[in-house]
């Protein structure tokens, strides 16, 4: 997968939380999901998304245009951070950052997979006068805004001056690691906003505020970002006279949005009340020690855990390609803004896919169409691999071909299709056992988990891409390359570190082999958790 595209299986993710506790994670929702309507409280959504007898929807909605367009900015700033995360990694492989690195720096994509640990927190702890969501949301934006325009002074200087010092890695994760704790945290504020802000006739439409205005957010963060600091970009298509740098730099960028979110808070804060809080429902649970010890009677349940544990080592084999990939094409030579720009042709498949493929999933089966997809994507790790293997062999003076990209680009489509795939029929699962009662506390659970074991085995993959790289000294006899204090013996003594065998092949293949040794061994015991009984599934409280 291509990192400036879906930096992670979990960057943008949709809301599946309880309808006043606001226990919602983000799973890796496509856009076009959320479209659809998903992503709103297990045993409620159809009750929140039809209108009642009566009730004019149409004018119900131009009625709140107001409240709509205001949950779509919301969603837009939200979507800033992630993509600015997701754009950080390509700057770092341009900066010919280690692989070590890049996998230290992955932990900045985990808290939006972690929100479920601190939500019940946000939903429960308030100022009753300033208003339920308001409490966290406008101090949360407005040390994001304070946090950005901070970070415009000294992100230059963490990334390194390409004379001598290099980006510094550790600062950049800690930090952008506190910005998508921070975003994650307005994340939960927003979205139970969203429930209250809208009538019940047009709660729908906050699905369709957090898909497109996400997805916008995300667009700006990344691709328009690395288009507009790329200077071959801008001297290409943007401008008559060459400059050596593009026409915005991330600290231009961050100070631009940290602004952005102070004023827009201000105004929020100012000017925007709260409505009253709807009707608390069975599905709310009591309090915050309630919420947590329910989560933990869930995850005991035998069904559960076997759930679980397999769906935490299910995505071992598609890591490589997953992580590693993109970055491999920008270490040969691919501009970053170009991968950034596949995202563009992208957007339609991505909308049509889960149309397509929920026809299949809708059955009492949904699982099936795991299984039948899973092999046809880790044999997409290894044509990722031919493909960055083929990369510096038709790589031209002036760049790189148009067929060449028209490869690349049917290859992310079919990876797309298996990915979507895969997804659908999680999703659909997930919502086919969750208990009715406790549907958003049940369904954020198995999300949170599902995200977890796409997050773990791709800072692994990074991580493993260094040690297992063999390299060795050209032009130095005695001299080797194993260590960065030996590769700089080998350089002193006049010679080369030249790589003999790129770790991140051997990791593809090994990947493959785990993948498809999972998918016999264990993906027909995954499958047998759909013949399960509904009681299987079924957690029983106590008062």
């Amino acid at each position: 997968m291509l990192p400036a595209i879906a930096a992670k299986e979990g960057g943008r993710q949709r809301r599946a939380g309880s309808h006043h506790r606001c226990l919602d994670v983000r799973s890796e929702v496509p856009p076009a999901l959320a479209l659809c309507g998903d992503g709103l409280p297990g045993g409620e959504a159809e009750a929140l998304l039809l209108p009642e007898p009566g009730l004019r929807g149409a004018r119900g909605c131009r009625a709140e245009l107001g409240n709509i367009l205001l949950l779509l900015v919301l969603y837009v700033l939200q979507g800033i951070p992630l993509g600015l995360a997701g754009s950080v990694p390509l700057i770092l492989q341009s900066k010919s950052a280690s692989y070590t690195d890049q996998a230290f720096f992955s932990f900045v994509f985990w808290p939006f997979s972690l929100k479920l640990l601190w939500a019940p927190l946000v939903d429960a702890v308030y100022l009753r006068g300033f208003g339920r969501r308001k409490s966290w949301l406008v101090p949360t934006q407005y040390v994001l805004g304070l946090f950005m325009i901070y970070m415009s002074t000294q992100v230059d200087m963490l990334l390194g001056d390409g004379e001598g010092r290099g980006p510094d890695v550790v600062a950049l994760t800690v930090t952008f690691f506190l910005f998508e704790f921070l975003a994650a945290t307005q994340d939960i504020a927003v979205d139970g906003w969203a429930l209250t802000m809208l009538s019940r006739e047009n709660v729908g439409y906050a699905s369709t505020c957090n898909s497109v205005g996400q997805t916008a957010g995300y667009f700006l963060g990344n691709v328009l970002f690395l288009a507009l600091e790329s200077a071959s970009f801008c001297n290409k298509y943007l401008r008559f006279q060459p400059q050596p740098q593009g026409i915005v730099t991330l600290s231009d960028f961050l100070f631009f949005w940290g602004a952005v979110f102070l004023i827009t808070t201000t105004l929020v804060a100012l000017l925007k009340k709260e409505n009253k809080e709807l009707t608390p429902t069975k599905e709310e649970t009591k309090g915050i020690t309630d919420t947590y010890r329910l989560l933990f009677s869930i995850i005991k349940m035998p069904a559960v855990l076997t759930f679980c544990l397999l769906i935490l080592t299910a995505k071992v084999g598609f890591s490589a390609a997953d992580a590693v990939t993109g970055l491999k094409l920008v270490e040969e030579g691919v501009p970053k803004e170009h991968l950034a720009l596949l995202a563009v042709p992208m957007v339609p498949l991505q909308i049509i896919l889960p149309l397509i493929i929920s026809k299949y999933t809708a059955g009492p089966q949904p699982l099936n169409t795991f299984y039948k997809a899973m092999p046809f994507r880790l044999l997409l790790g290894l044509e990722f691999a031919f493909l960055v293997w083929w990369t510096p062999k038709v790589k031209q003076e002036g760049g790189f071909p148009v067929y060449y990209y028209i490869v690349v680009l049917l290859s992310y489509a079919l990876h797309q299709i298996t990915l979507y795939s895969m997804y659908v029929a999680i999703m659909a699962f997930n919502a086919k056992v969750s208990d009715p009662l406790i549907g958003g506390t049940y369904m954020t659970l198995l999300n949170t988990v599902s995200n977890l074991g796409g997050n773990w085995p791709s800072t692994v993959a990074l991580w493993l891409v260094d040690p297992l790289t063999v390299k060795g000294c050209a032009g130095a006899q005695e001299q080797t390359c194993g260590t960065p204090v030996a590769a700089e013996l080998c350089t002193k003594a006049g010679g080369s570190c030249v790589t003999t065998l790129d770790g991140y092949y051997v990791e593809s293949v090994i990947c493959v082999i785990l993948g498809f040794g999972w998918w016999f061994l264990l993906g027909p015991k995954f499958k047998k958790l759909q013949d399960e009984g509904q009681s299987s599934w079924k957690c029983k409280r106590t008062n």
